[in-house]
């Protein structure tokens, strides 16, 4: 296990990142449902006020803890170098469905040290669940380990996958939802993709797969599904790190099925 520096107040890195996503998720919790100020990035892509409300308390907490890391975060810091230590941090992955009233919604904080994502917090103050991964230590959701799903062909999974916010890619991902249906059980587009690699994580979701991503929607989740004994690659199957735009998350088995289908040849351009 990788021994991190401890804490200015002497917690544990695991500690100070599960205090931080449980503070900031009772931030959106409070204002969830309530008349927000938004404001739009791009099309389909929103901030609101509970957003930098969340980071804001993000930042001068993991700063207040560790005043000698590097953050990125993505409403206010999304271009930081990612070199030794660096917390990555969505200040509230969902945004949509948090701004449309839709209760599936969480915080993100992972910490790396150059490219290996050493721990990850995914939260979701809703149904007051922490998933959370230390490398080495397993994935756990709140206090029960957690393992990927154990079924074996995509006839019988659920598969879950988002849009993203480019036009073109969300083309390309309804064309494989398309292509996919008839040979899975069914699919679901989710709204979050952090949520939706926790899912995958503990089983929930048997497969996800996305193509427009940035590391603060995935450093937490890759973790989680591989210490959970899934798999996290690009669409040509090689090892996902968090500064992938495009991910297939899954169990071993199901990997080979959806690559055979799905890959280096087969993906949409």
């Amino acid at each position: 296990m990788h021994n991190l520096p401890q804490a200015q107040s002497g917690k544990s890195a695991l500690e100070v990142a599960i205090t931080t996503a449980k503070e900031a998720g009772e931030i959106l919790l409070s204002h969830f449902g309530s008349k927000r100020q938004i404001r739009r990035k791009s099309k389909g892509n929103l901030v609101t006020d509970a957003d930098i409300m969340s980071e804001k308390f993000i930042l001068k907490f993991l700063q207040s803890e560790y005043p000698n890391f590097s953050i990125l975060s993505e409403e206010s810091n999304p271009s930081a170098p990612t070199t030794d230590y660096t917390w990555i941090v969505d200040p509230l992955d969902g945004t949509n469905n948090y701004t449309f009233g839709i209760p599936f919604f969480c915080v993100n904080i992972a910490l790396a040290e150059d490219e290996d994502i050493l721990l990850g917090i995914t939260y979701d103050p809703v149904r007051k669940e922490l998933f959370r991964a230390e490398r080495g230590q397993g994935a756990y959701l709140n206090d029960s380990a957690v393992r990927v799903s154990t079924k074996d062909s995509l006839q019988t999974s659920l598969v879950g996958f988002d849009l993203g916010y480019s036009h073109e890619r969300g083309e390309e991902m309804l064309n494989v939802a398309n292509k996919l249906w008839g040979k899975v059980h069914c699919l679901r587009a989710m709204g979050s993709s952090s949520l939706g690699l926790a899912y995958v994580a503990c089983g929930r979701v048997n497969l996800y797969f996305h193509r427009y991503l940035f590391p603060w929607d995935i450093a937490s989740g890759l973790l989680l599904v591989r210490e959970a004994g899934g798999e996290v690659t690009d669409w040509q199957g090689k090892p996902a790190s968090f500064l992938a735009t495009e991910i297939i998350a899954s169990s071993d088995q199901l990997h080979h099925e959806f690559l055979a289908h799905f890959g280096q040849e087969q993906a949409p351009k």
